[in-house]
This record gives structure tokens, C-alpha cells and sequence, in this order.
């Protein structure tokens, strides 16, 4: 039988890197990420894991090195969070049109001023263009699961992208959960040895990242396009995979008692569990309510939301950030666009929640099922609704 093990999750995503044998860590520390690289150096200088880590003075440097350590064929591995990840944004639009498969942790956390260490997605947002892939876990487990999905992933030949596992800070990286931790036998089958095809060789030189005039530039950005795009075949087969060799099971987008619901209740991250609970407690009450989280934020899912919500009236989407001076939430905005030209569709409610890690409990998810269900039915003079503000 296997076993559960209680371990910080920050631990234990660091032990998830461990596993998968990388060769180069670059990274600065940054709360709520800092146990992360903290733990990586200390098995490194234990002798428990042979790889370089590289103890950089910024995370413009600590992206700076990884994108050197992955041109030239290692296997790297960074994070980062909020404003360490605002440093780091010039050289994230470099690793993806340079098809380097770097992996990185994100330890999500409000974007400062006010300064605020605790989490929200706003990091998250401050970075969704990047091109980079973007998987979204809801806890512990997950984010031990997809740490080595990512590596699979961006290594990929067919794929050859950066990739960026979330995890909402302090709810999920200062938690002590029950995790299982795959053998090593089988992670090392799942993960095979990096092989980049074309590493900076000072005997074989060959050309990244280099100027590009107008004539071409559109070319290569719409290739970069369609290639994270067709990145979401790999993912699926990805996951299926994963799910063949240690039983645990990833989509896109994740179905709670949805089928047939009427309303339905759209979750990010780790707030997900706690509507989950709100949800079993409608439903006890007789409320014909359902929720569906989003696993996949980039690529996003198209064909799967659709799926996921066509029989639904109303759907509340819940953001943890806002798009200032614009539609509200980042998430239900991208959510409307994908929905605009179905001929059948739910009326979307747009609610931005949990701001700086404000807590939003299972009495806060009913009441804005409540809320969100009358709205939809009732309409209103906002584009987006703020849960629990103080005006």
C-alpha cells in the first residue's frame, strides 16, 4: 500500500525536483517561495542531489542563467513569486520563442503596492502572454504530481517550451499535507534523460534568439503560437500517461457534480477545495449547483470549457485578481471570450475574490452562488462584483 507522508508543500515540491534529476537550479529567494530553493540547496550541498545551483544576486539573473544552463542541454529549474516574478518578466518573453524547456515553481502572492506577502493571482495575470505553459494545482499533491508532469512536458521534443506549475502562497506552500511520493524507479520511467536537440556547442555554433527584422518577425511569432498551442496534445497524453503509471488523474478542466447542474461555480487554485465544500452543502439544501475548476490556463482549454459548461444557465467565475480599469476579472473575461460565439451558452457572473490572501470561506462560496444566481437573473450596473469589500 502506499504510503501518505505529512511534509510542507514547498518540501515537498522541492523533493519532486529531486526526482527528476535536474542538472542547473538558478534562483533567488523570495517569500512565499523561499523554502522551495532553500530545500534544493540543501540537498544539494548534502551531496543528495548532483546538480550546479547557481545562488544568484536577482531573479532578472536567476532567469538570465536558467535560460544559458537550459540553451546548452541541462535540465533547469527555478522559482519565483510576485515581485521576484515582476524582475524575472523581461527574460520569461525570451525562453519561449527560444523553445528552452525550463521549469518553474510559482508561488503565487499579491503584486505590491501595498506590499503584501500573502496570495492572489495577480502574479499569475502579470504574466499570461508570456507563452509559457501554465498549470494551476489546487494542493499539495497536485503540485508534486505536475512538477514532474512539467518536466515531462517541456522537454518534450514535439513541445521544446518553458513551463510553469502555480501554487497559491502560504494556503499551500507553508501547509503541512498528506503527500504520496512516487518511486524513483517509476519517475524514472515516466521522465526519461534530457536530450536538447540543438545545444549551444562552441564546435557546432548555431543561432537563438537573434535579431530579427519585420519581414519574418510575424512568422516567427505565429509559429511560437502554434506551437503552444499543439502543446495541449502532448499535455493530455501527458496526464493519461501519468495516470497509467501512478493512478492519479489531470484534465483541463475538472468536473464537480456538474453534470446536468444548472448553475455553476468556476475555481483557480487552492480556494477550489473550500468551494467544493460549499458546493456538497448546496446541494444538500437542494440547490441545483455544480463547479468546474481550470487546471490549464495556458494553453487554455477551449474545447473543454464548452463542453464543461453547455448544459449550465449561469456560470460564476471567481478571480483572484483584477484587470484594473478593465472587465474586472482576468479569468472570466478570457471565459466570455471563449463562450461569445456559442449559440448556447450560460450567463457568465464575473466575481473577483480573495484579494492579498483574504480568506473566502465556504459561507462566503454560498452566498456568492446566491448572489451570483440572482444577478444572472436579474442583471446589473457592474461588469464584475467584488466579494466582501469594505467600500
Amino acid at each position: 500500500m502506499t504510503l501518505r507522508t505529512g511534509v510542507e508543500v514547498s518540501i515537498a515540491l522541492a523533493d519532486a525536483v529531486k526526482m527528476c534529476n535536474p542538472d542547473v537550479i538558478a534562483a533567488y529567494p523570495i517569500t512565499p517561495q523561499t523554502h522551495i530553493v532553500e530545500h534544493l540547496a540543501e540537498l544539494v550541498a548534502n551531496g543528495e542531489l548532483d546538480a550546479e545551483y547557481i545562488p544568484v544576486e536577482s531573479e532578472h539573473s536567476a532567469m538570465s542563467a536558467c535560460l544559458g544552463s537550459s540553451a546548452s542541454g541541462a535540465r533547469t529549474f527555478t522559482a519565483t513569486s510576485s515581485q521576484g516574478l515582476a524582475l524575472m518578466n523581461e527574460v520569461l518573453y525570451v525562453a519561449a520563442p527560444m523553445r528552452l524547456p525550463i521549469v518553474m515553481a510559482l508561488a503565487n502572492r499579491a503584486l505590491s503596492a501595498p506590499l503584501s506577502i500573502w496570495g492572489d493571482h495577480s502574479d499569475m495575470m502579470s504574466i499570461r502572454d508570456t507563452g509559457w505553459i501554465q498549470i494551476v494545482t489546487e494542493n499539495g499533491q497536485q503540485a508534486v504530481d505536475n512538477t514532474i508532469i512539467a518536466f515531462r512536458v517541456a522537454e518534450d521534443p514535439r513541445v521544446l517550451l518553458p513551463a510553469i506549475v502555480h501554487l497559491d502562497g502560504f494556503n499551500l506552500t507553508h501547509v503541512v499535507e498528506p503527500i504520496i511520493f512516487p518511486e524513483q524507479a517509476d519517475v524514472d520511467k515516466f521522465l526519461p534523460k534530457y536530450k536538447f536537440p540543438l545545444p549551444l556547442n562552441p564546435d557546432k555554433p548555431v543561432a537563438m534568439g537573434e535579431f530579427t527584422p519585420p519581414f519574418i518577425f510575424m512568422e516567427a511569432k505565429w509559429a511560437q503560437e502554434v506551437n503552444l498551442k499543439n502543446s495541449k496534445k502532448v499535455i493530455l497524453q501527458v496526464w493519461d500517461e501519468f495516470q497509467k503509471i501512478f493512478g492519479r488523474k489531470y484534465l483541463p478542466v475538472e468536473k464537480y457534480h456538474s453534470d446536468g447542474a444548472k448553475v455553476l461555480l468556476m475555481t483557480m487554485g487552492s480556494s477550489g477545495e473550500t468551494a467544493s465544500v460549499a458546493i456538497d452543502e448546496l446541494r444538500k439544501e437542494g440547490v441545483d449547483v455544480g463547479q468546474i475548476r481550470l487546471r490549464l490556463w495556458r494553453p487554455f482549454p477551449f474545447e473543454e470549457l464548452r463542453e464543461a459548461v453547455k448544459d449550465a444557465d449561469v456560470l460564476i467565475v471567481m478571480d483572484r485578481s483584477i484587470s484594473f480599469g478593465g472587465p474586472g476579472g482576468p479569468l472570466a473575461s478570457e471565459v466570455k471570450a471563449a463562450l461569445y460565439n456559442q449559440a448556447k451558452k450560460p450567463k457568465v457572473v464575473s466575481y473577483v475574490i480573495s484579494l492579498g490572501g483574504r480568506d473566502t470561506t465556504v459561507s462566503g462560496f454560498k452566498d456568492i452562488v446566491k448572489k451570483g444566481t440572482e444577478i444572472a437573473a436579474k442583471g446589473s450596473q457592474n461588469e464584475y462584483e467584488i466579494y466582501g469589500v469594505r467600500e
